[in-house]
This record gives C-alpha cells, sequence and structure tokens, in this order.
C-alpha cells in the first residue's frame, strides 16, 4: 500500500471564503488582485468560483509568507479572509501497478487438464419399457391421467394432440393457407394538449 504524502507548497496561497462579488465584478477583482501584488508583482491568481477559493502563486517564498501574515483574517469587501498555505497531495508511485497476485483469477481453462485427472466414462443409457409401452398406447384426441388428483393435490392429466404431419400435398398446402390469428395493436391514448399554445 502506498502513502499519503502531503508538502507544503510555499510559493502558493489559498484564499477562502471568497465573496461572490470577487468572481463577477472585475473592479473587486483587480483590487483583490492589488492586495497581493503590492507583495510580489510577478503574482498570478486562479479563481474556483465553485469553491469560493482563489490560488494566490507567488515567484517568491518570502513575498508569500509576508503575504499571509499580513492579510491573514483581514477584511476585503466586507468580509473576513483566512490565508493558507497550499499543499501538494502525493499518493504513492507516478504509475499504475498491476493487482497482487493472490487476486488475479484465471478466467479461462487451463491450456493442458492438471496432472492425474482422466476422462470418466458415461453411463450405459437406461431404457424405461414401461413408459416407452404406456406412450405408444396414446392415440391422439384421448388424455391419459399421470397423477390422481386428492383433495391436497390435483391432477395432472396428459391431452395427446393429433399429429398434423401427413404425406397429401393439397392437406400441406392447406395447412400453409390457414388463417393465422390476427393480432391486435395496441391502440395510442388521445393526445391531449397540456401546454396552450
Amino acid at each position: 500500500m502506498h502513502l499519503k504524502t502531503t508538502k507544503c507548497n510555499s510559493y502558493c496561497l489559498v484564499a477562502t471564503p471568497v465573496d461572490h462579488e470577487t468572481f463577477s465584478r472585475p473592479q473587486i477583482r483587480e483590487q483583490f488582485e492589488a492586495l497581493f501584488r503590492a507583495f510580489d508583482p510577478g503574482t498570478s491568481f486562479q479563481f474556483f468560483k465553485s469553491f469560493r477559493r482563489v490560488r494566490i502563486n507567488f515567484t517568491d517564498v518570502l513575498a508569500a509568507a509576508e503575504a499571509r501574515v499580513k492579510l491573514h483574517k483581514s477584511e476585503f469587501n466586507g468580509k473576513e479572509m483566512r490565508l493558507y498555505f497550499a499543499q501538494s497531495v502525493h499518493i504513492g508511485s507516478p504509475r499504475l501497478e498491476p493487482p497482487k497476485p493472490e487476486k488475479q483469477f484465471l478466467i479461462s481453462p487451463p491450456a493442458s487438464p492438471p496432472v492425474g485427472w482422466a476422462q470418466s466414462q458415461d453411463a450405459m443409457p437406461v431404457v424405461n419399457y414401461d413408459l416407452l409401452c404406456a406412450v405408444s398406447k396414446l392415440g391422439p384426441g384421448e388424455q391419459y391421467e399421470l397423477h390422481t388428483g386428492t383433495t391436497n393435490t390435483p391432477s395432472v392429466i396428459v391431452h395427446v394432440c393429433e399429429d398434423d404431419s401427413s404425406d397429401d400435398e393439397d392437406e400441406t398446402e392447406e395447412s400453409s393457407k390457414r388463417m393465422r390469428p390476427k393480432i391486435i395493436q395496441t391502440r395510442r391514448p388521445d393526445y391531449v394538449p397540456s401546454v396552450n399554445q
């Protein structure tokens, strides 16, 4: 596991909370920048409106320290402004490392079977002659009761369908031309305008 290290960047200050007018009005922004340019003329600014913060980048460490000492908890545009040294966070290595080997699971099967593996022999199929005999006795249109119902259980009855296959061509043409049931489409609801135009 990588350690999280935090270093104090002595060239940068973060001002918080900054008034919204500093972000929207150019005159107030210039007044804000003039406060810090008095300590270092080469100061640059990064405005973060959604966080109500401003990052102030100095070219000299002593100018940044002096600005923090003199302007920390001072008032600007009617509000107290606090200044902090910016911190740079470094987490672990700059490169992405692969996961540890114990967490890697094989997705595909191995290329060869493990040592000592042998293919199992398939058992002989079991033919239930009683079942075959009972099915052969069933005729089309008949019903066969598999389980007689009681007061607690339902009865199970098999209805044998009629055979649709035949050798005559006339019957096959007739069966192909049978009327299929028409699928009725769901009607779209009536349109009611909700906004008057």
